[in-house]
């Protein structure tokens, strides 16, 4: 089938009006429920914006693919749309996008449909087709465009060229969820690239209609190293004793060269097949070495975090609205409601989140027999007040420590395999972190106490200097010992009737998810999807004082957001004594305003000017996301 079978001149739209991203998406919707293509355009934009949920469709150089496959389309076809100034479509470059091309796809389209749109997403890798598009005055000369550069054959012709191919050749997988559009790109990507640089190079895709370019044993086993562009599952095991680079579909359209230079030079780990014992001991999540391999199990362990920090955070900040001592059945304003979902909320979701964080370091680092030892040892940080970062050590700890086991046991008898995964990993595992644990990370209750002493010596002598250390400290490490320190001490002052000292440090505790929630709005090409869709969350947990709703921040970049939220909660703090204000209410957030000792504005304006200079702290460190397709 001919791609220009699937666009048309009544689904081709020139001059598109819109200026933003949903309104290009509806724009285009439009078009192709005009031309009778849809069943149903709700659902049809339903599907669009959960592809977009998943990640951005605007894939850089001016151009973003929108597709979705659904009950909702009635036939196939391709809408095109051109905006001559350019939409800020959220695109891997931070560029804007001219050109948009929008899939709709039906839940059982056919081979030859699905062909011919893999065909198009391959088409706009190449400069001459994208020039040519945004020169087009009229519907004909796209069309005409589109036809010359079509080639139903193509394929055929890369499996031919294949089967002639030199030893040494690098080979490839693209794979996407949808496997409809990046795939596709990514493959041409790579051929292009690698056309130009005259190195010779097979490409497999794993798309909508099946893998096709399938790699042979023989191809493999003579090939310097395999990579493997994919953000859904791919057969691996066919790697087994390979170089492997792994990376996002995304790389494989925006960063070609650099991964076939880096697979000539054989630049990758080996990779270890899974399920060549049944024990678990292989992993090709250990593969990852250095920096990379740092982040990706941190970020592991962030992204399975993150959840039980939204749930709950915002769980404790409703159960606020019911009044600031509501969920305390002493208190006058007690809630039974109120009461439930604070408990929920901070006594269950929040008592999970640095054992989850562990957890999932340690599951990254050493497969399931990681998992367990993680979560005690994550455990125990929480116990001992030991908060995120404590966190941080137990997952590592645990992890390594169970790479250690495995490579301790790799030599027992085949007959003990079985034992392995369900008895030797998890009891040394527990006991090893465990013990670890116990004399490395608790001892820091007795750092507590001695941040307790010498914030109690400073007195209130300068108090703009106690506002900002105290600020400073909310901030650091966000639940764990320095931030236990200053909250215990701002009790004892209201204890002691001094106001002064806890009303910086809920300023400088604000002031954490506040600013991150503010440099994910305005510095929005510095941050991933998730990340963007935690800091809208971070906003509520802010003027909450939620402070913990920073940590998956601060834990996946450790070294720009935790200086930055420090600075930011100093400000707020020192800020706050500066105005003289005092707080008699232990928590409670924007809740417990209407208590404030002194000018309530002045407050608001600390928390603010605080959370901005972290803001601007944050999106001057960070770099922009070089990819966000999932």
């Amino acid at each position: 089938m001919k791609i220009t079978e699937l666009l048309t001149k009544d689904t081709i739209q020139l001059n598109l009006k819109a200026h933003s991203k949903e309104a290009v998406i509806d724009e285009l919707i439009d078009v192709l429920d005009k031309a009778g293509k849809l069943n149903d355009k709700k659902a049809f934009k339903q599907g669009i914006l959960k592809r977009e949920e998943e990640s951005t469709t605007g894939i850089g150089e001016g151009i973003a693919i929108p597709h979705a496959k659904t009950a909702a389309v009635k036939t196939p076809a391709i809408v095109f749309g051109k905006s001559e100034n350019g939409v800020d479509y959220e695109s891997l470059d931070g560029q804007p996008a001219y050109l948009f091309f929008m899939i709709a796809a039906t839940e059982g389209a056919n081979q030859t449909h699905l062909e011919a749109l893999s065909r198009l997403s391959g088409m706009l890798m190449h400069p001459e087709v994208r020039e040519g598009l945004m020169q087009a005055k009229s519907a004909d000369e796209v069309l005409s465009l589109i036809e010359s550069f079509d080639r139903e054959d193509e394929e055929e012709q890369q499996k031919t060229a294949s089967s002639s191919a030199s030893k040494g050749k690098i080979l490839a997988v693209t794979a996407c969820p949808t496997g409809i559009a990046h795939t596709y790109m990514a493959a041409d990507a790579l051929k292009l690239k690698a056309k130009e640089m005259g190195i010779d190079i097979k490409v497999e895709t794993n798309g909508s209609g099946g893998a096709k370019n399938v790699l042979t044993p023989e191809e493999i086993a003579e090939a310097p190293a395999i990579i493997v562009a994919a953000d859904t599952k791919v057969d691996m095991d066919r790697f087994d004793g390979k170089p492997v680079i792994e990376v996002p579909v995304a790389d494989g359209i925006r960063r070609p060269e650099e991964l076939i230079e880096k697979a000539i030079k054989k630049d990758a780990p080996i990779y270890h097949a899974k399920n060549r014992k049944n024990d678990g001991s292989d992993s090709g999540k250990n593969s990852s070495k250095g920096w990379a391999g740092f982040y990706k199990h941190l970020m592991n362990g962030v992204s399975n975090m993150l959840p039980f920090v939204v749930g709950g955070g915002i769980l404790i900040a409703i159960s606020f609205m019911f009044g600031i001592h509501s969920a305390d059945p002493k208190s006058p304003e007690y809630n039974k409601f109120a009461e439930i979902i604070n408990t929920i909320g901070g006594q269950n979701a929040f008592m999970l989140i640095v054992p989850v964080l562990a957890g999932f370091i340690a599951m990254s680092i050493a497969d399931r027999p990681g998992f367990a030892p993680g979560m005690v040892g994550g455990l125990m940080a929480y116990n001992g007040h030991a908060g995120f970062l404590g966190g941080l050590i137990a997952g590592f700890l645990a992890g390594y420590i169970v790479v250690g086991i495995k490579y301790v046991f790799r030599n027992l008898p085949q007959v003990f395999d079985g034992l392995k995964p369900v008895l030797i990993y998890p009891l040394l595992g527990v006991f090893l972190t465990g013990l670890i644990m116990y004399f490395l990370v608790e001892p820091l209750s007795d750092v507590n106490t001695g941040l307790q002493h010498w914030l109690n010596g400073l007195g209130t002598g300068n108090l703009i200097i106690l506002g900002l250390i105290l600020g400073a400290m909310m901030a650091i490490d966000m639940g764990g010992p320095i931030n236990k320190a200053a909250y215990t001490f701002g009790l004892a002052m209201i204890e002691a009737g001094n106001f002064y000292p806890h009303a910086a440090i809920m300023a400088g505790g604000m002031v954490p998810p506040l600013g991150l929630a503010l440099a994910t709005t305005f510095f929005r090409n510095k941050f991933t999807d998730q990340e963007r869709k935690a800091g809208f969350t971070c906003y509520f947990m802010g003027i909450s004082f939620i402070t913990e709703g920073a940590i998956p921040f601060a834990a996946s970049d450790p070294l720009r957001v935790i200086p930055a939220t420090a600075i930011g909660s100093a400000v707020a703090g020192a800020l706050t004594m500066a105005f003289h204000i005092g707080l008699p209410a232990p928590h409670g957030g924007i809740f417990v305003f209407p208590v404030v000792q002194g000018n309530v504005f002045l407050y608001i304006l600390a928390i603010l000017i605080g959370s901005i200079v972290t803001a601007l702290i944050v999106g001057f460190l960070k770099k922009p996301v070089k990819s966000q397709t999932k």
